[in-house]
């Protein structure tokens, strides 16, 4: 009885196992019923087989030379500064307190004078900079000017190396650049990278900076304001800004030295920029911005402030006013509004359009050279 109760058992388990087998074949693919066919061979050689053939030689001969980047760098870094500033800042409970900030710059003459950022320097209670081989001066803030975001700074010495500017409209996408500069406030490093594009425009802070090149060289806080330079070790953009987004990579964008050279040299001259001048404040009007402020058109530039004695004041524009053109050009934002006004010259007479109200109404107004931040 045993054994007849054990060959039971012993059939059953072969019989789970045989279903359980077979239940985990239902999900598998059937087996091919027969081996895939093979490619079809030519039944005779073709006419463009060659047995002579071999890989041609290479091309040693016109091989590109790559830059000696190495030496760009030795060249460049003396005139290469840090900048520290102490920077007025406010808390919550709008307390004023001083923070420490770090950029970079590039000494252009040996006199001492520092083109930077406007950022980097903005507010500073204090500047002082530190060469590359560990020297430290005080300097003096000479000029800054917001709408491009430049800066020259001047350190207290003379005899300081110096770097040469170059000529941007000569760059070409792939052209191979350095940036240096005080990276994460560390001290001075460089990093390789190419012009990626060219002549772009971005907005920042609500402004917008223009003739910028971007390039896949790394850039991080702490650079703004280092030189991009070439491979002739020629500064040929100011390093500005990033685009720090999760995802992107290799968009850092520096100021273009054409587009830098004239501004500079006003600040070195006069301290500040002379453009031709309205003289108002400019908020930008947004769907929610016309709706808290009852206004009747939802973008142009708002005014917040009208200057005393201002072309704008004389023309009777107030307070409350929505700009929506210039010279025919409509205005949906303040910086439509500004890069139409430094495209006209100093003494023109120029038409406005603005909404009072629900009323829209145009001026003549004749603009003036703007006043130094003195004033």
């Amino acid at each position: 009885m045993l054994k007849k109760i054990e060959h039971i058992l012993i059939a059953l388990v072969l019989t789970s196992l045989v279903l359980g087998a077979s239940g985990c074949s239902m999900f598998l693919p059937p087996a091919p019923t027969s081996s895939p066919p093979a490619s079809p061979q030519p039944t005779s050689p073709s006419e463009f087989t060659n047995p002579d053939w071999t890989f041609p030689p290479g091309h040693s001969e016109t091989a590109l030379v790559l830059p000696d980047i190495a030496e760009v760098v030795k060249a460049v870094m003396p005139s290469v500064v840090s900048v520290t500033t102490e920077m007025t800042v406010y808390d919550i409970f709008y307390q004023e307190y001083t923070q420490p900030a770090a950029g970079s710059g590039a000494i252009i003459d040996s006199e001492g004078y520092i083109i930077t950022n406007n950022h980097v320097v903005e507010n500073a209670k204090s500047v002082e900079v530190e060469l590359s081989d560990g020297r430290t001066f005080p300097a003096d803030i000479v000029g800054t000017d917001t709408l491009t975001d430049l800066a020259v700074i001047k350190a207290e010495a003379t005899g300081l190396p110096y770097v040469g500017l170059g000529d941007s409209s000569q760059l070409a996408v792939g052209d191979w650049v350095v940036a240096i500069g005080n990276a994460l406030g560390e001290g001075i490093s460089a990093a390789e990278g190419i012009v990626s594009r060219l002549n772009v425009s971005i907005s920042v802070g609500g402004s917008t900076l223009r003739d910028l090149i971007q390039t896949t060289a790394a850039i991080n806080p702490g650079n703004s304001g280092g030189p991009l330079v070439n491979m002739s070790g020629e500064v040929i953009g100011i390093t500005s800004v990033k685009v720090a987004e999760i995802g992107i990579e290799g968009m850092g964008y520096a100021i273009s030295i054409d587009s830098a050279k004239p501004i500079i040299e006003e600040l070195i001259r006069q301290g500040y920029v002379i453009r031709p001048w309205l003289g108002v404040s400019l908020y930008p009007v947004t769907p929610s911005v016309a709706l808290w402020n009852d206004l009747s058109v939802d973008e142009g530039a708002l005014i917040t402030e009208v200057a005393e004695n201002s072309p704008a004041e004389a023309a009777g524009l107030q307070q409350g006013d929505v700009i929506i053109e210039f010279e025919g050009k409509k205005v949906a934002t303040p910086d439509d509004l500004l890069q139409s006004l430094h495209d006209s010259q100093i003494g023109a007479t120029v038409k406005i359009t603005f909404v009072r109200g629900e009323s829209t109404r145009t001026v003549t107004v004749q603009l003036q050279e703007s006043p130094s931040p003195w004033d």
